[in-house]
């Protein structure tokens, strides 16, 4: 009884597959792992505001009559949340665009922006930032 594996396809450029070296779908893969990292850190962003704003919630729900809310652990933990949630985006576009300085031309998807997801992750990245730094200065004054 002999098994049947299937080969994987040889290096046929004229049948769209192509050898390691001009692949393009290996830039693809690098950047589905970009964005994988852009939906953590958008969660870790959101539970880190919600988790800074339910303290403010309770802060009022204990005492109404407080015009200023006092600074609550959970504050300071959903900041943090909020901060680390923008550095693992960061981080993850700083690892991509390193990744793709590694790649060839021929590795690269012709036609294609490949600096959108750079730009949409920097742009979060700064937008994360920009709330942890309000919520540091809600917290603060």
């Amino acid at each position: 009884m002999s098994t049947n594996i299937a080969e994987p396809p040889k290096g046929d450029l004229s049948k769209g597959i192509g050898t390691e070296a001009t692949d393009p779908r290996i830039y693809f893969a690098a950047e589905r792992t970009l964005l994988a990292w852009l939906r953590t850190g958008i969660a870790i962003i959101g539970l880190g505001f919600l988790v800074a704003r339910f303290g403010l919630f309770l802060a009022i729900a204990r005492n109404p009559q407080a015009t200023t809310p006092s600074i609550t652990g959970s504050t300071v933990i959903g900041t943090g949340f909020v901060l680390l949630g923008s550095l693992v985006i960061a981080g993850s576009a700083l690892q991509h665009a390193r990744f793709g300085r590694t790649l060839t031309p021929a590795q690269l998807p012709s036609h294609y922006w490949t600096q959108f997801s750079l730009v949409v992750a920097g742009s979060v990245s700064f937008l994360g930032a920009a709330l942890g730094a309000y919520l540091l200065y809600s917290m603060l004054r």
